[in-house]
């Protein structure tokens, strides 16, 4: 029997599955600096919060992640080629380059340190790689990676801003043509430190920032471009875990602490909970009308008209 051209192949379905089923997606532990230009706060705490499931990607998407991954490494390998010397690892730990701040509660990872970028010979600058689509590179091409990619540009700013280097340099990849586009950037302190500023907030709030947009169908919330829509927009309870938590309280050196039980909360702690679990109020999708302290509830008025409280479950009262 003779395949048609656009039938589907079962092998090929066999490999996205396979490659889903290898993924090991995990929450977020720390305030990520590859993601802190994102421009919704709220999505970002969402986040750091475990509010709801890590972002799910089917198999093409990750063995697209897969190649922008490999491609980074080939992409070092052309600048050691030209004669640009890449420090891809800290000699500290011989391991990738790593930023972290905030009590360990934000990280962020190098593709290296350049030195003799040929604008630049004798500077030290930090290295971001990235691929691009062709319709992507084109935006680059035409207006520069500030207006085109300024996540890209945040990102580097608050390395830079943690690393005391003053430069960059920014080397993309058009996936289509494998055109190549350099550009430096500057070091802007006042960005650099906002942004380190933005991850505080972040990291210290205990409600939910404000939304980027009240309209659910602004294009950055809209269901299928925001994994936080549900419950953010859509009134989605969030998810049950310490970091949802208002007993969770932030420890140093990257740690959770639980007030109720005065103890160090571990990552597998985190995720499990426990049965005294009280939401942040923010994280509930109604209105809060009341609380008892001494019963360990908090009661709220949802948007049908019912009441609930948080909290009536351990005894047995309906909800």
């Amino acid at each position: 029997m003779v395949a048609l051209p656009n039938s589907i192949s079962l092998t090929v379905v066999a490999i996205d599955a396979a490659v889903e089923a290898a993924e090991d997606r995990d929450f977020d532990h720390v305030v990520r600096g590859s993601s802190i230009g994102h421009p919704c706060e709220r999505h970002l705490w969402y986040r750091f919060r475990w509010a709801h499931e890590p972002e799910v990607f089917d198999g093409r998407k990750l063995r697209l992640f897969q190649t922008g991954h490999e491609e980074e490494a080939r992409l070092v390998a052309y600048l050691a080629l030209a004669g640009v010397k890449i420090e891809a690892v800290d000699p500290a730990t011989g391991e990738q380059w790593e930023v972290t701040a905030l009590d360990g509660h934000f990280a962020g990872h190098l593709d290296g340190i350049a030195t003799g970028i040929l604008e630049a010979p004798t500077t030290p600058h930090l290295l971001e790689c990235k691929t691009h689509n062709a319709r992507s590179f084109a935006q680059l091409l035409r207006h520069g990676v500030a207006i085109s990619k300024p996540e890209h540009v945040a990102q580097m700013q608050v390395y830079m801003h943690l690393k005391g280097l003053t430069r960059a340099f920014y080397l993309a990849k058009n996936k289509d043509t494998d055109e190549l586009y350099g550009e430096r950037i500057r070091y802007d302190a006042a960005q650099g430190s906002a942004l380190l500023a933005k991850a505080e907030r972040i990291r210290d709030a205990n409600a939910a920032p404000a939304r980027v947009s009240d309209d659910p169908s602004y294009y950055l919330c809209q269901a299928f471009n925001c994994p936080s829509y549900g419950v953010c927009h859509a009134g989605q309870f969030a998810l049950r875990n310490c970091r949802t938590c208002l007993h969770s309280a932030i420890g140093s050196a990257g740690a959770w602490y639980c007030a109720r039980f005065d103890r160090v909360l571990t990552i597998e702690a985190q995720r499990v909970g426990c049965p005294n679990h009280l939401y942040l109020p923010s994280l509930v999708p109604g209105e809060q009308v009341d609380a008892d302290e001494r019963a360990e509830t908090i009661t709220y008025r949802m948007p049908d008209g019912s009441v609930w409280a948080d909290g009536a479950h351990r005894e047995g009262r309906a909800a």
